[in-house]
């Protein structure tokens, strides 16, 4: 029995592919998938295409001898050789030159998708809503068996409690896409206050199912505010555009929806400080108030203000009749003085010098010769009585 070790068979499997004609100095077309650019100036990355894919590697030398910048979703022209890595036993695709071909089909269509949503409004911000403060109950879409919960529940543990109500999901693959949607779709029936749609990093083909339109409206109709958290901060999928509000990271949606629980802590205490002081403040001026009123409505100082307003009332009283006594003294003055006007006016006074006045027959009073004729009888008013006599002559002032 011959026995080897296993980096003896992974050096034989590499002399098998170096001695292969058909694996050495060929080209193959594929597109760019999870590009690592190494500070040694190497790249890794994956080339495929719809039905397989082969890791890669573009040492510096190489890389610095082409007329491109290699980028993700890049459709190339690649030629190199298999080879296999013996410390880790994988075979690879070593990259003496390439091309650039074209723009990835997967990109493409994320392009066309997100052309086609943005225009009917899928991303505008006016639909955006606003986050719960505090939510209590947080549905979150997801693998139940991948990273993305369990840094969920890492950080849900550690800040402000909240219940986590996981609606599982495919997050790639065949099926991915129609999983979340009926997730999402179950989350919305439920008594939750904001949801989390997401999963870990990956490549594009990866979070592919986050791409889908089906996901992206079915974000759209939720009932309650979706967070994203789909890959790395690098990643940017639809379902990120279409989001409320996108995290870079499912452990930074629960960070971003949950409040850190000693910051909080601290603010309490901050805001019930401030009212245990103006509680203080306002006890301690109706204590003051208090105080002042007890004085004010003692029995002495009230019977002290007793005396004073007697005194006041006495002082106002006295006033009050000498106010009466020269207004009667001032009305009695003016009496007598229209008094004498009325006797100095009077026709009594006027026929006590001599005068009398004349009347006619019927008691009119005579002013002028031109009132009588001859023979007419008038009567003449004197100081103590009056006289009748008949006109027997008339004469005229020249």
């Amino acid at each position: 029995m011959n026995i080897i070790s296993v980096k003896e068979l992974n050096e034989k499997a590499k002399t098998l592919l170096a001695a292969s004609p058909d694996l050495n100095d060929v080209w193959v077309q594929g597109e760019i998938s999870n590009l690592t650019k190494h500070s040694s100036g190497h790249y890794y990355f994956t080339l495929k295409d719809q039905d397989s894919e082969i890791r890669c590697t573009l040492f510096r030398f190489t890389r610095s001898r082409l007329a491109f910048e290699p980028e993700l979703n890049m459709k190339v022209l690649a030629l190199g050789s298999m080879e296999v890595f013996i410390p880790k036993g994988s075979y690879q695709f070593n990259i003496q030159d390439m091309r650039r071909s074209g723009i990835g089909d997967l990109y493409l269509a994320y392009e066309a998708l997100k052309a086609k949503l943005g225009k009917e409004g899928l991303f505008d911000q006016s639909r955006k809503r606003k986050l719960p403060r505090y939510p209590l109950r947080i549905g979150v879409v997801t693998s139940p068996t991948g990273a993305a919960i369990r840094d969920i529940l890492q950080v849900t543990g550690r800040r402000f409690p909240a219940d986590i109500v996981i609606a599982p999901a495919l997050v790639q693959g065949d099926g991915a896409a129609a999983s979340i949607v009926h997730a999402i779709e179950s989350l919305n029936k439920l008594d939750v206050d904001v949801m989390i749609v997401g999963r870990g990093g990956g490549s594009i083909e990866d979070l592919w199912a986050f791409n889908e339109e089906a996901v992206a409206r079915a974000i759209h109709a939720s009932r309650v505010p979706v967070v994203s958290a789909v890959g790395h901060e690098t990643d940017f999928t639809i379902a990120d555009l279409v989001a409320d509000v996108r995290a870079p990271t499912p452990s930074a949606a629960a960070e971003l929806l949950l409040p850190d629980r000693s910051q909080e802590m601290r603010h309490l205490q901050q805001v019930t400080g401030r009212a245990e002081k103006a509680l203080r403040g306002s006890l301690d001026r109706m204590c003051s108030r208090y105080r002042l009123a007890e004085a004010q409505l003692s029995p002495r100082k009230a019977l002290m203000d007793l005396r004073h307003r007697n005194q006041l009332l006495d002082e106002a009283s006295t006033s009050m009749d000498n106010l009466m006594l020269r207004r009667l003294e001032r009305q009695r003055a003016r009496l007598q003085s229209l008094g004498s006007s009325l006797v100095a006016l009077s026709p009594l006074q006027v026929l006590s010098r001599g005068y009398c006045v004349l009347q006619s027959a019927q008691g009119k009073a005579l002013v002028s010769i031109e009132q009588l004729s001859l023979g007419d009888k008038v009567t003449a008013l004197l100081r103590d009585g009056k006289v009748t006599a008949v006109v027997e002559e008339k004469e005229a002032k020249r």
